[in-house]
């Protein structure tokens, strides 16, 4: 709980703060606004948790070296997450026109979603590299058990966030543009913020052994399993974004409805990825300790905590749902939209448990290629899914396909878990 608890609360913030986003652009009545801040955000958290490996790599190595006890490679795995979160970060910005041209000619969007879309996004581009190297930040943090400090990072960043959102859009009136500019200042704000916290907990450390960061060896052991989980988390970005660009098929509304119902998800997921990220490390430093019976006790503990908060999340919102939704935009046909597909988001919390479980046990241990085939797998099983069920349900079709992705995830990595365990000695 000491470990698992302040990360609930900080993963909580990341959605709610998407639903700050939603809420003060929906105050403006436009489901084009609501679908614009909607793609773009999403186009662009697709771009950056590609490179999501850093923050779960970050967190395996560092947990496994500090079971080891052995503190050089701590240090150097940070110092090494923030010279290639700096390097992707500027690699994003340089290919930038490639990536929007992409994203808009497989988008089904309106003309006019996509040109606001194409506002935000060349605004929040240039803070790839700050939100990228935090990232390897965060996982650092999470591997020493420095939950709480990744708590009050994350907390300043989307409170200054959401301040701004209100200042910028309801104050100035500057619209999608004001909701850009907003994030831009708040995530070079908390990149900052973060190396200041980091330098802080380091001075307990030895001084940093340039020779061993750019050691062969580490650096080709990292960059296998940062492959792996980049092909995994490419794969399951292909899920969502084309999840998020096919509902737009159905219309303007019906895509501003799947933007505000996606923000329960996205908080079902990160309150449920606290204990997964309680997993990573526990998992990590039994694995540096060869400890099995240390394992095993770190995935039920882990697993019990993770099936209680889906279970809360998904009464919230079968009781409260409705309230939330109204709360998030004042357009009736958007609010009558959402509501119609208010019971998926009741089951995403119990379906998706069992994931996001097995993906913080497999990130602590550093299975990558585990990761990467069971995805690949749940990625087939989402396409013939929806194929199917679009044809025969529409709407509410492509909706169970996401469900029947999320089971999938959970299923395939638990039939791989014995092997895990066995490898322990």
């Amino acid at each position: 709980m000491s470990i698992a608890f302040p990360i609930v609360l900080s993963n909580i913030s990341i959605p709610i703060l998407g639903a700050i986003d939603t809420g003060v652009i929906g105050q403006l009545g436009s489901p084009i606004a609501i679908g614009a801040v909607g793609i773009g955000a999403i186009i662009l958290s697709a771009v950056y948790w590609l490179f999501g490996f850093l923050r779960m790599g970050t967190t395996g190595f560092a947990a496994q070296a500090l079971g080891r006890d052995d503190t050089l490679e701590v240090v150097a795995l940070l110092v090494r997450g923030l010279l290639i979160g700096l390097a992707c970060g500027s690699f994003v910005i340089l290919i930038h026109p490639i990536l929007f041209w992409l994203s808009f000619f497989i988008s089904p969007s309106s003309n006019e979603v996509e040109m606001l879309a194409l506002d935000y996004m060349s605004i929040r581009i240039f803070s790839a590299p700050a939100i990228i190297s935090t990232y390897a930040i965060m996982g650092w943090l999470i591997a020493l058990e420095k939950t709480k400090y990744v708590l009050i990072l994350q907390l300043a960043m989307n409170g200054l966030n959401a301040a701004l959102d209100f200042w910028f859009v309801l104050g100035f009136g500057w619209g999608v543009e004001g909701v850009a500019w907003a994030t831009f200042i708040a995530e070079w704000f908390a990149f900052f913020m973060g190396l200041a916290i980091c330098f802080a907990v380091s001075r307990k450390f030895p001084k940093i052994i340039w020779p061993l960061i750019f050691s062969k060896t580490k650096i080709i052991a990292i960059l296998v399993v940062n492959r792996d989980i980049f092909l995994r988390s490419l794969m399951l970005e292909i899920i969502f974004v084309s999840f998020l660009m096919t509902s737009g098929k159905f219309g303007d509304v019906e895509l501003a409805a799947t933007q505000i119902l996606l923000q329960f998800l996205h908080i079902s997921a990160y309150g449920m990825d606290g204990f997964a990220f309680a997993a990573e490390v526990l998992v990590g430093q039994a694995v540096g300790k060869s400890n099995r019976f240390m394992l095993r006790d770190a995935v039920i503990k882990s697993g019990l905590w993770t099936f209680i908060i889906a279970i809360f999340l998904a009464l919230v919102y079968a009781l409260f749902g409705s309230v939330f939704i109204k709360l998030m935009t004042t357009s009736d046909e958007v609010i009558l939209a959402s509501e119609a597909f208010l019971i998926f988001i009741v089951l995403g919390p119990i379906v998706g448990a069992l994931p996001f479980l097995m993906d913080g046990i497999f990130v602590g241990a550093t299975r990558s290629i585990d990761m990467r085939n069971m995805m690949f797998l749940s990625l087939i099983i989402y396409v013939v899914s929806a194929y199917l069920l679009i044809d025969l349900y529409g709407f509410y079709g492509l909706w169970v396909a996401l469900l029947v992705s999320y089971a999938a995830r959970g299923i395939s990595l638990l039939t791989r878990y014995p092997k895990l365990e066995k490898s322990i000695s």
